[in-house]
């Protein structure tokens, strides 16, 4: 009897411990599986994460490149407008002597007469005032003084209402008050030399300067409205190729 029985034992043990290789066989590849789905799940993430990066660096750099390539342009400008500003200065005082050389050669011109008409043309120089008044103000800018710059061309639109830098000194002042984070005041200018002088060579940069502005102000509406002007407007401008990208982005 005990032989009989002892094969049909062994027969049993030898299924139960196949049954069990089996089972953890298979409990051994679920967790391989699980291991390797959350591998590649973390590897996912840490990819995502890294793309994420990868692009929020490509914008920064882009947003420098811009601002870099704006003060460039803004510093040409200035240069430019301190040079004009000097040699504005020297024709100025060519002129003068030149007409108080008229004034000294003039017949019947006496003493006395030669000394009040120099008085005269003396009390009327103005434009040697307005153009140091505005290199100060430029000299301000130029030096990151920008409240103190702001302040300067201000003073100088109101002290000479009809000079021929009006529209420069609008566009300065918008720029330094937009450096000194008056976003506000520096709206209120640009959008004064956009609009009042639409032809002058700043008025693109203005109105690129009034959607910078507005931007500052969380007015994105109208930034946007202010670079599809300047698009609409000024296409060739190298201030309407900062516009395409921005509204692009």
């Amino acid at each position: 009897m005990v032989r009989r029985l002892l094969p049909l034992l062994l027969v049993g043990l030898f299924s139960a411990h196949a049954h069990a290789g089996l089972f953890d066989d298979d409990e051994a590849r679920a967790r391989i599986n699980k291991m390797r789905d959350d591998f590649n799940t973390r590897i996912t993430k840490l990819e995502d994460a890294n793309n994420r990066a990868q692009l929020d660096f490509a914008n920064q750099i882009e947003q420098l490149k811009t601002e870099i390539a704006r003060l460039r342009g803004e510093n040409e400008v200035l240069t430019n407008d301190l040079a004009n500003a000097n040699k504005r200065q020297k024709d100025f005082y060519v002129d003068l002597d030149n007409r108080l050389r008229k004034l000294e050669s003039a017949p019947g011109s006496g003493d006395g007469a030669q000394q009040a008409q120099p008085q005269q043309a003396t009390a009327a120089v103005d434009p040697a005032n307005e153009t140091r008044d505005y290199e100060a103000a430029l000299n301000q800018l130029r030096a990151g003084k920008y409240k103190d710059a702001a302040a300067g061309f201000n003073a100088f639109l109101k002290n000479y209402p009809n000079s021929g830098f009006q529209p420069n000194a609008h566009f300065w002042a918008a720029s330094a008050l937009y450096q000194a984070k008056d976003n506000a005041g520096a709206a209120e200018h640009y959008a004064k030399v956009a609009n009042q002088w639409p032809d002058d060579t700043r008025a693109p940069d203005a109105l690129l300067g009034l959607a910078n502005a507005q931007q500052g102000l969380n007015d994105a509406k109208g930034a946007t409205k202010s670079l599809e002007r300047l698009l609409a407007k000024y296409p060739n401008s190298s201030a309407a190729q900062i516009a395409r990208q921005r509204l692009k982005k």
